[in-house]
């Protein structure tokens, strides 16, 4: 089996060398998803169990009601979070992380963990490289 990169070549070594080319646009398309923002916060609030809409708005914040939902839809179609609806009226609903989201639950936290950790490093490294206007 051939592997290739983007311009056509063969990928000898890396951690790309063991994909399959004609899994690469897949593989692309999970990372961007898992390695969005808001899938990242939204993966990380949901450790403390299920949560409805209105929780997870608050838990995450600076998240739109649109970026919410087109998030939490995204998470679910790719199998890393559950929604569950009830039949009670007010109708209820709660979204909770499957096994698959849980297996990416601490790659996520180390992900959040590491970036609050260097906050202030990256952002004086932001100030020192800035390009005055």
């Amino acid at each position: 089996m051939e592997l290739t990169n983007d311009s056509g070549g063969a990928v000898a070594v890396g951690p790309c060398a063991s994909i399959p080319a004609e899994h690469m646009d897949f593989i692309r398309q999970v990372l961007d998803r898992v390695g969005d923002k808001w899938s990242l916060l939204v993966i990380a609030v949901l450790d403390t169990g299920p949560l409805r809409y209105t929780d997870l708005q608050r838990q995450v914040p600076g998240i739109s009601q649109r970026m919410l939902t087109l998030t939490l839809r995204q998470l679910q179609q790719d199998g890393l979070i559950s929604r569950t609806a009830y039949a009670e009226v007010p109708p209820r609903v709660e979204y909770a992380l499957t096994s698959l989201g849980r297996g990416l639950h601490e790659i996520v936290s180390s992900l959040i963990g590491w970036a609050a950790e260097h906050h202030d490093e990256i952002r004086a490294h932001h100030a020192r490289t800035a390009i005055a206007p």
